[in-house]
């Protein structure tokens, strides 16, 4: 799908490496490598950078990519949007929109729906 989606993290889940941390070797708030440590025969540790495996990975997919690619068929469009558009008031259960709680936050918050 071309989105990028794969990022290394902190071990104790401080921070993500990306943006201002992207070029950070360790956290800056616990202290912890960002990269598996490596123990060599001469009983010393050395880090791997940029080559060696990351300590954590976190399978992260950005929200708004995500939702312009779900918009983007109009075959999904129509699925997506069925319950607005095509909303049967039967006083069946069909979805969850017929829900009372639902109805009860359509009707304090009427823009939210209509987005």
């Amino acid at each position: 799908m071309g989105m990028k989606y794969k990022k290394h993290a902190c071990p104790n889940d401080c921070i993500l490496y990306q943006k201002d941390f992207e070029l950070l070797k360790s956290c800056p708030r616990c202290g912890l490598s960002r990269y598996k440590l490596k123990q060599k025969d001469d009983d010393t540790i050395e880090d791997i950078e940029k080559h060696g495996p990351p300590m954590k990975v976190m399978w992260y997919l950005p929200v708004i990519p995500r939702m312009k690619r779900l918009f983007a068929n109009p075959n999904d469009v129509k699925n997506l949007r069925w319950p607005v558009d095509e909303r049967k008031c039967d006083g069946m259960y069909r979805h969850p929109n017929d829900s009372i709680h639902w109805k009860k936050f359509d009707d304090e918050f009427p823009e939210f729906g209509k987005e």
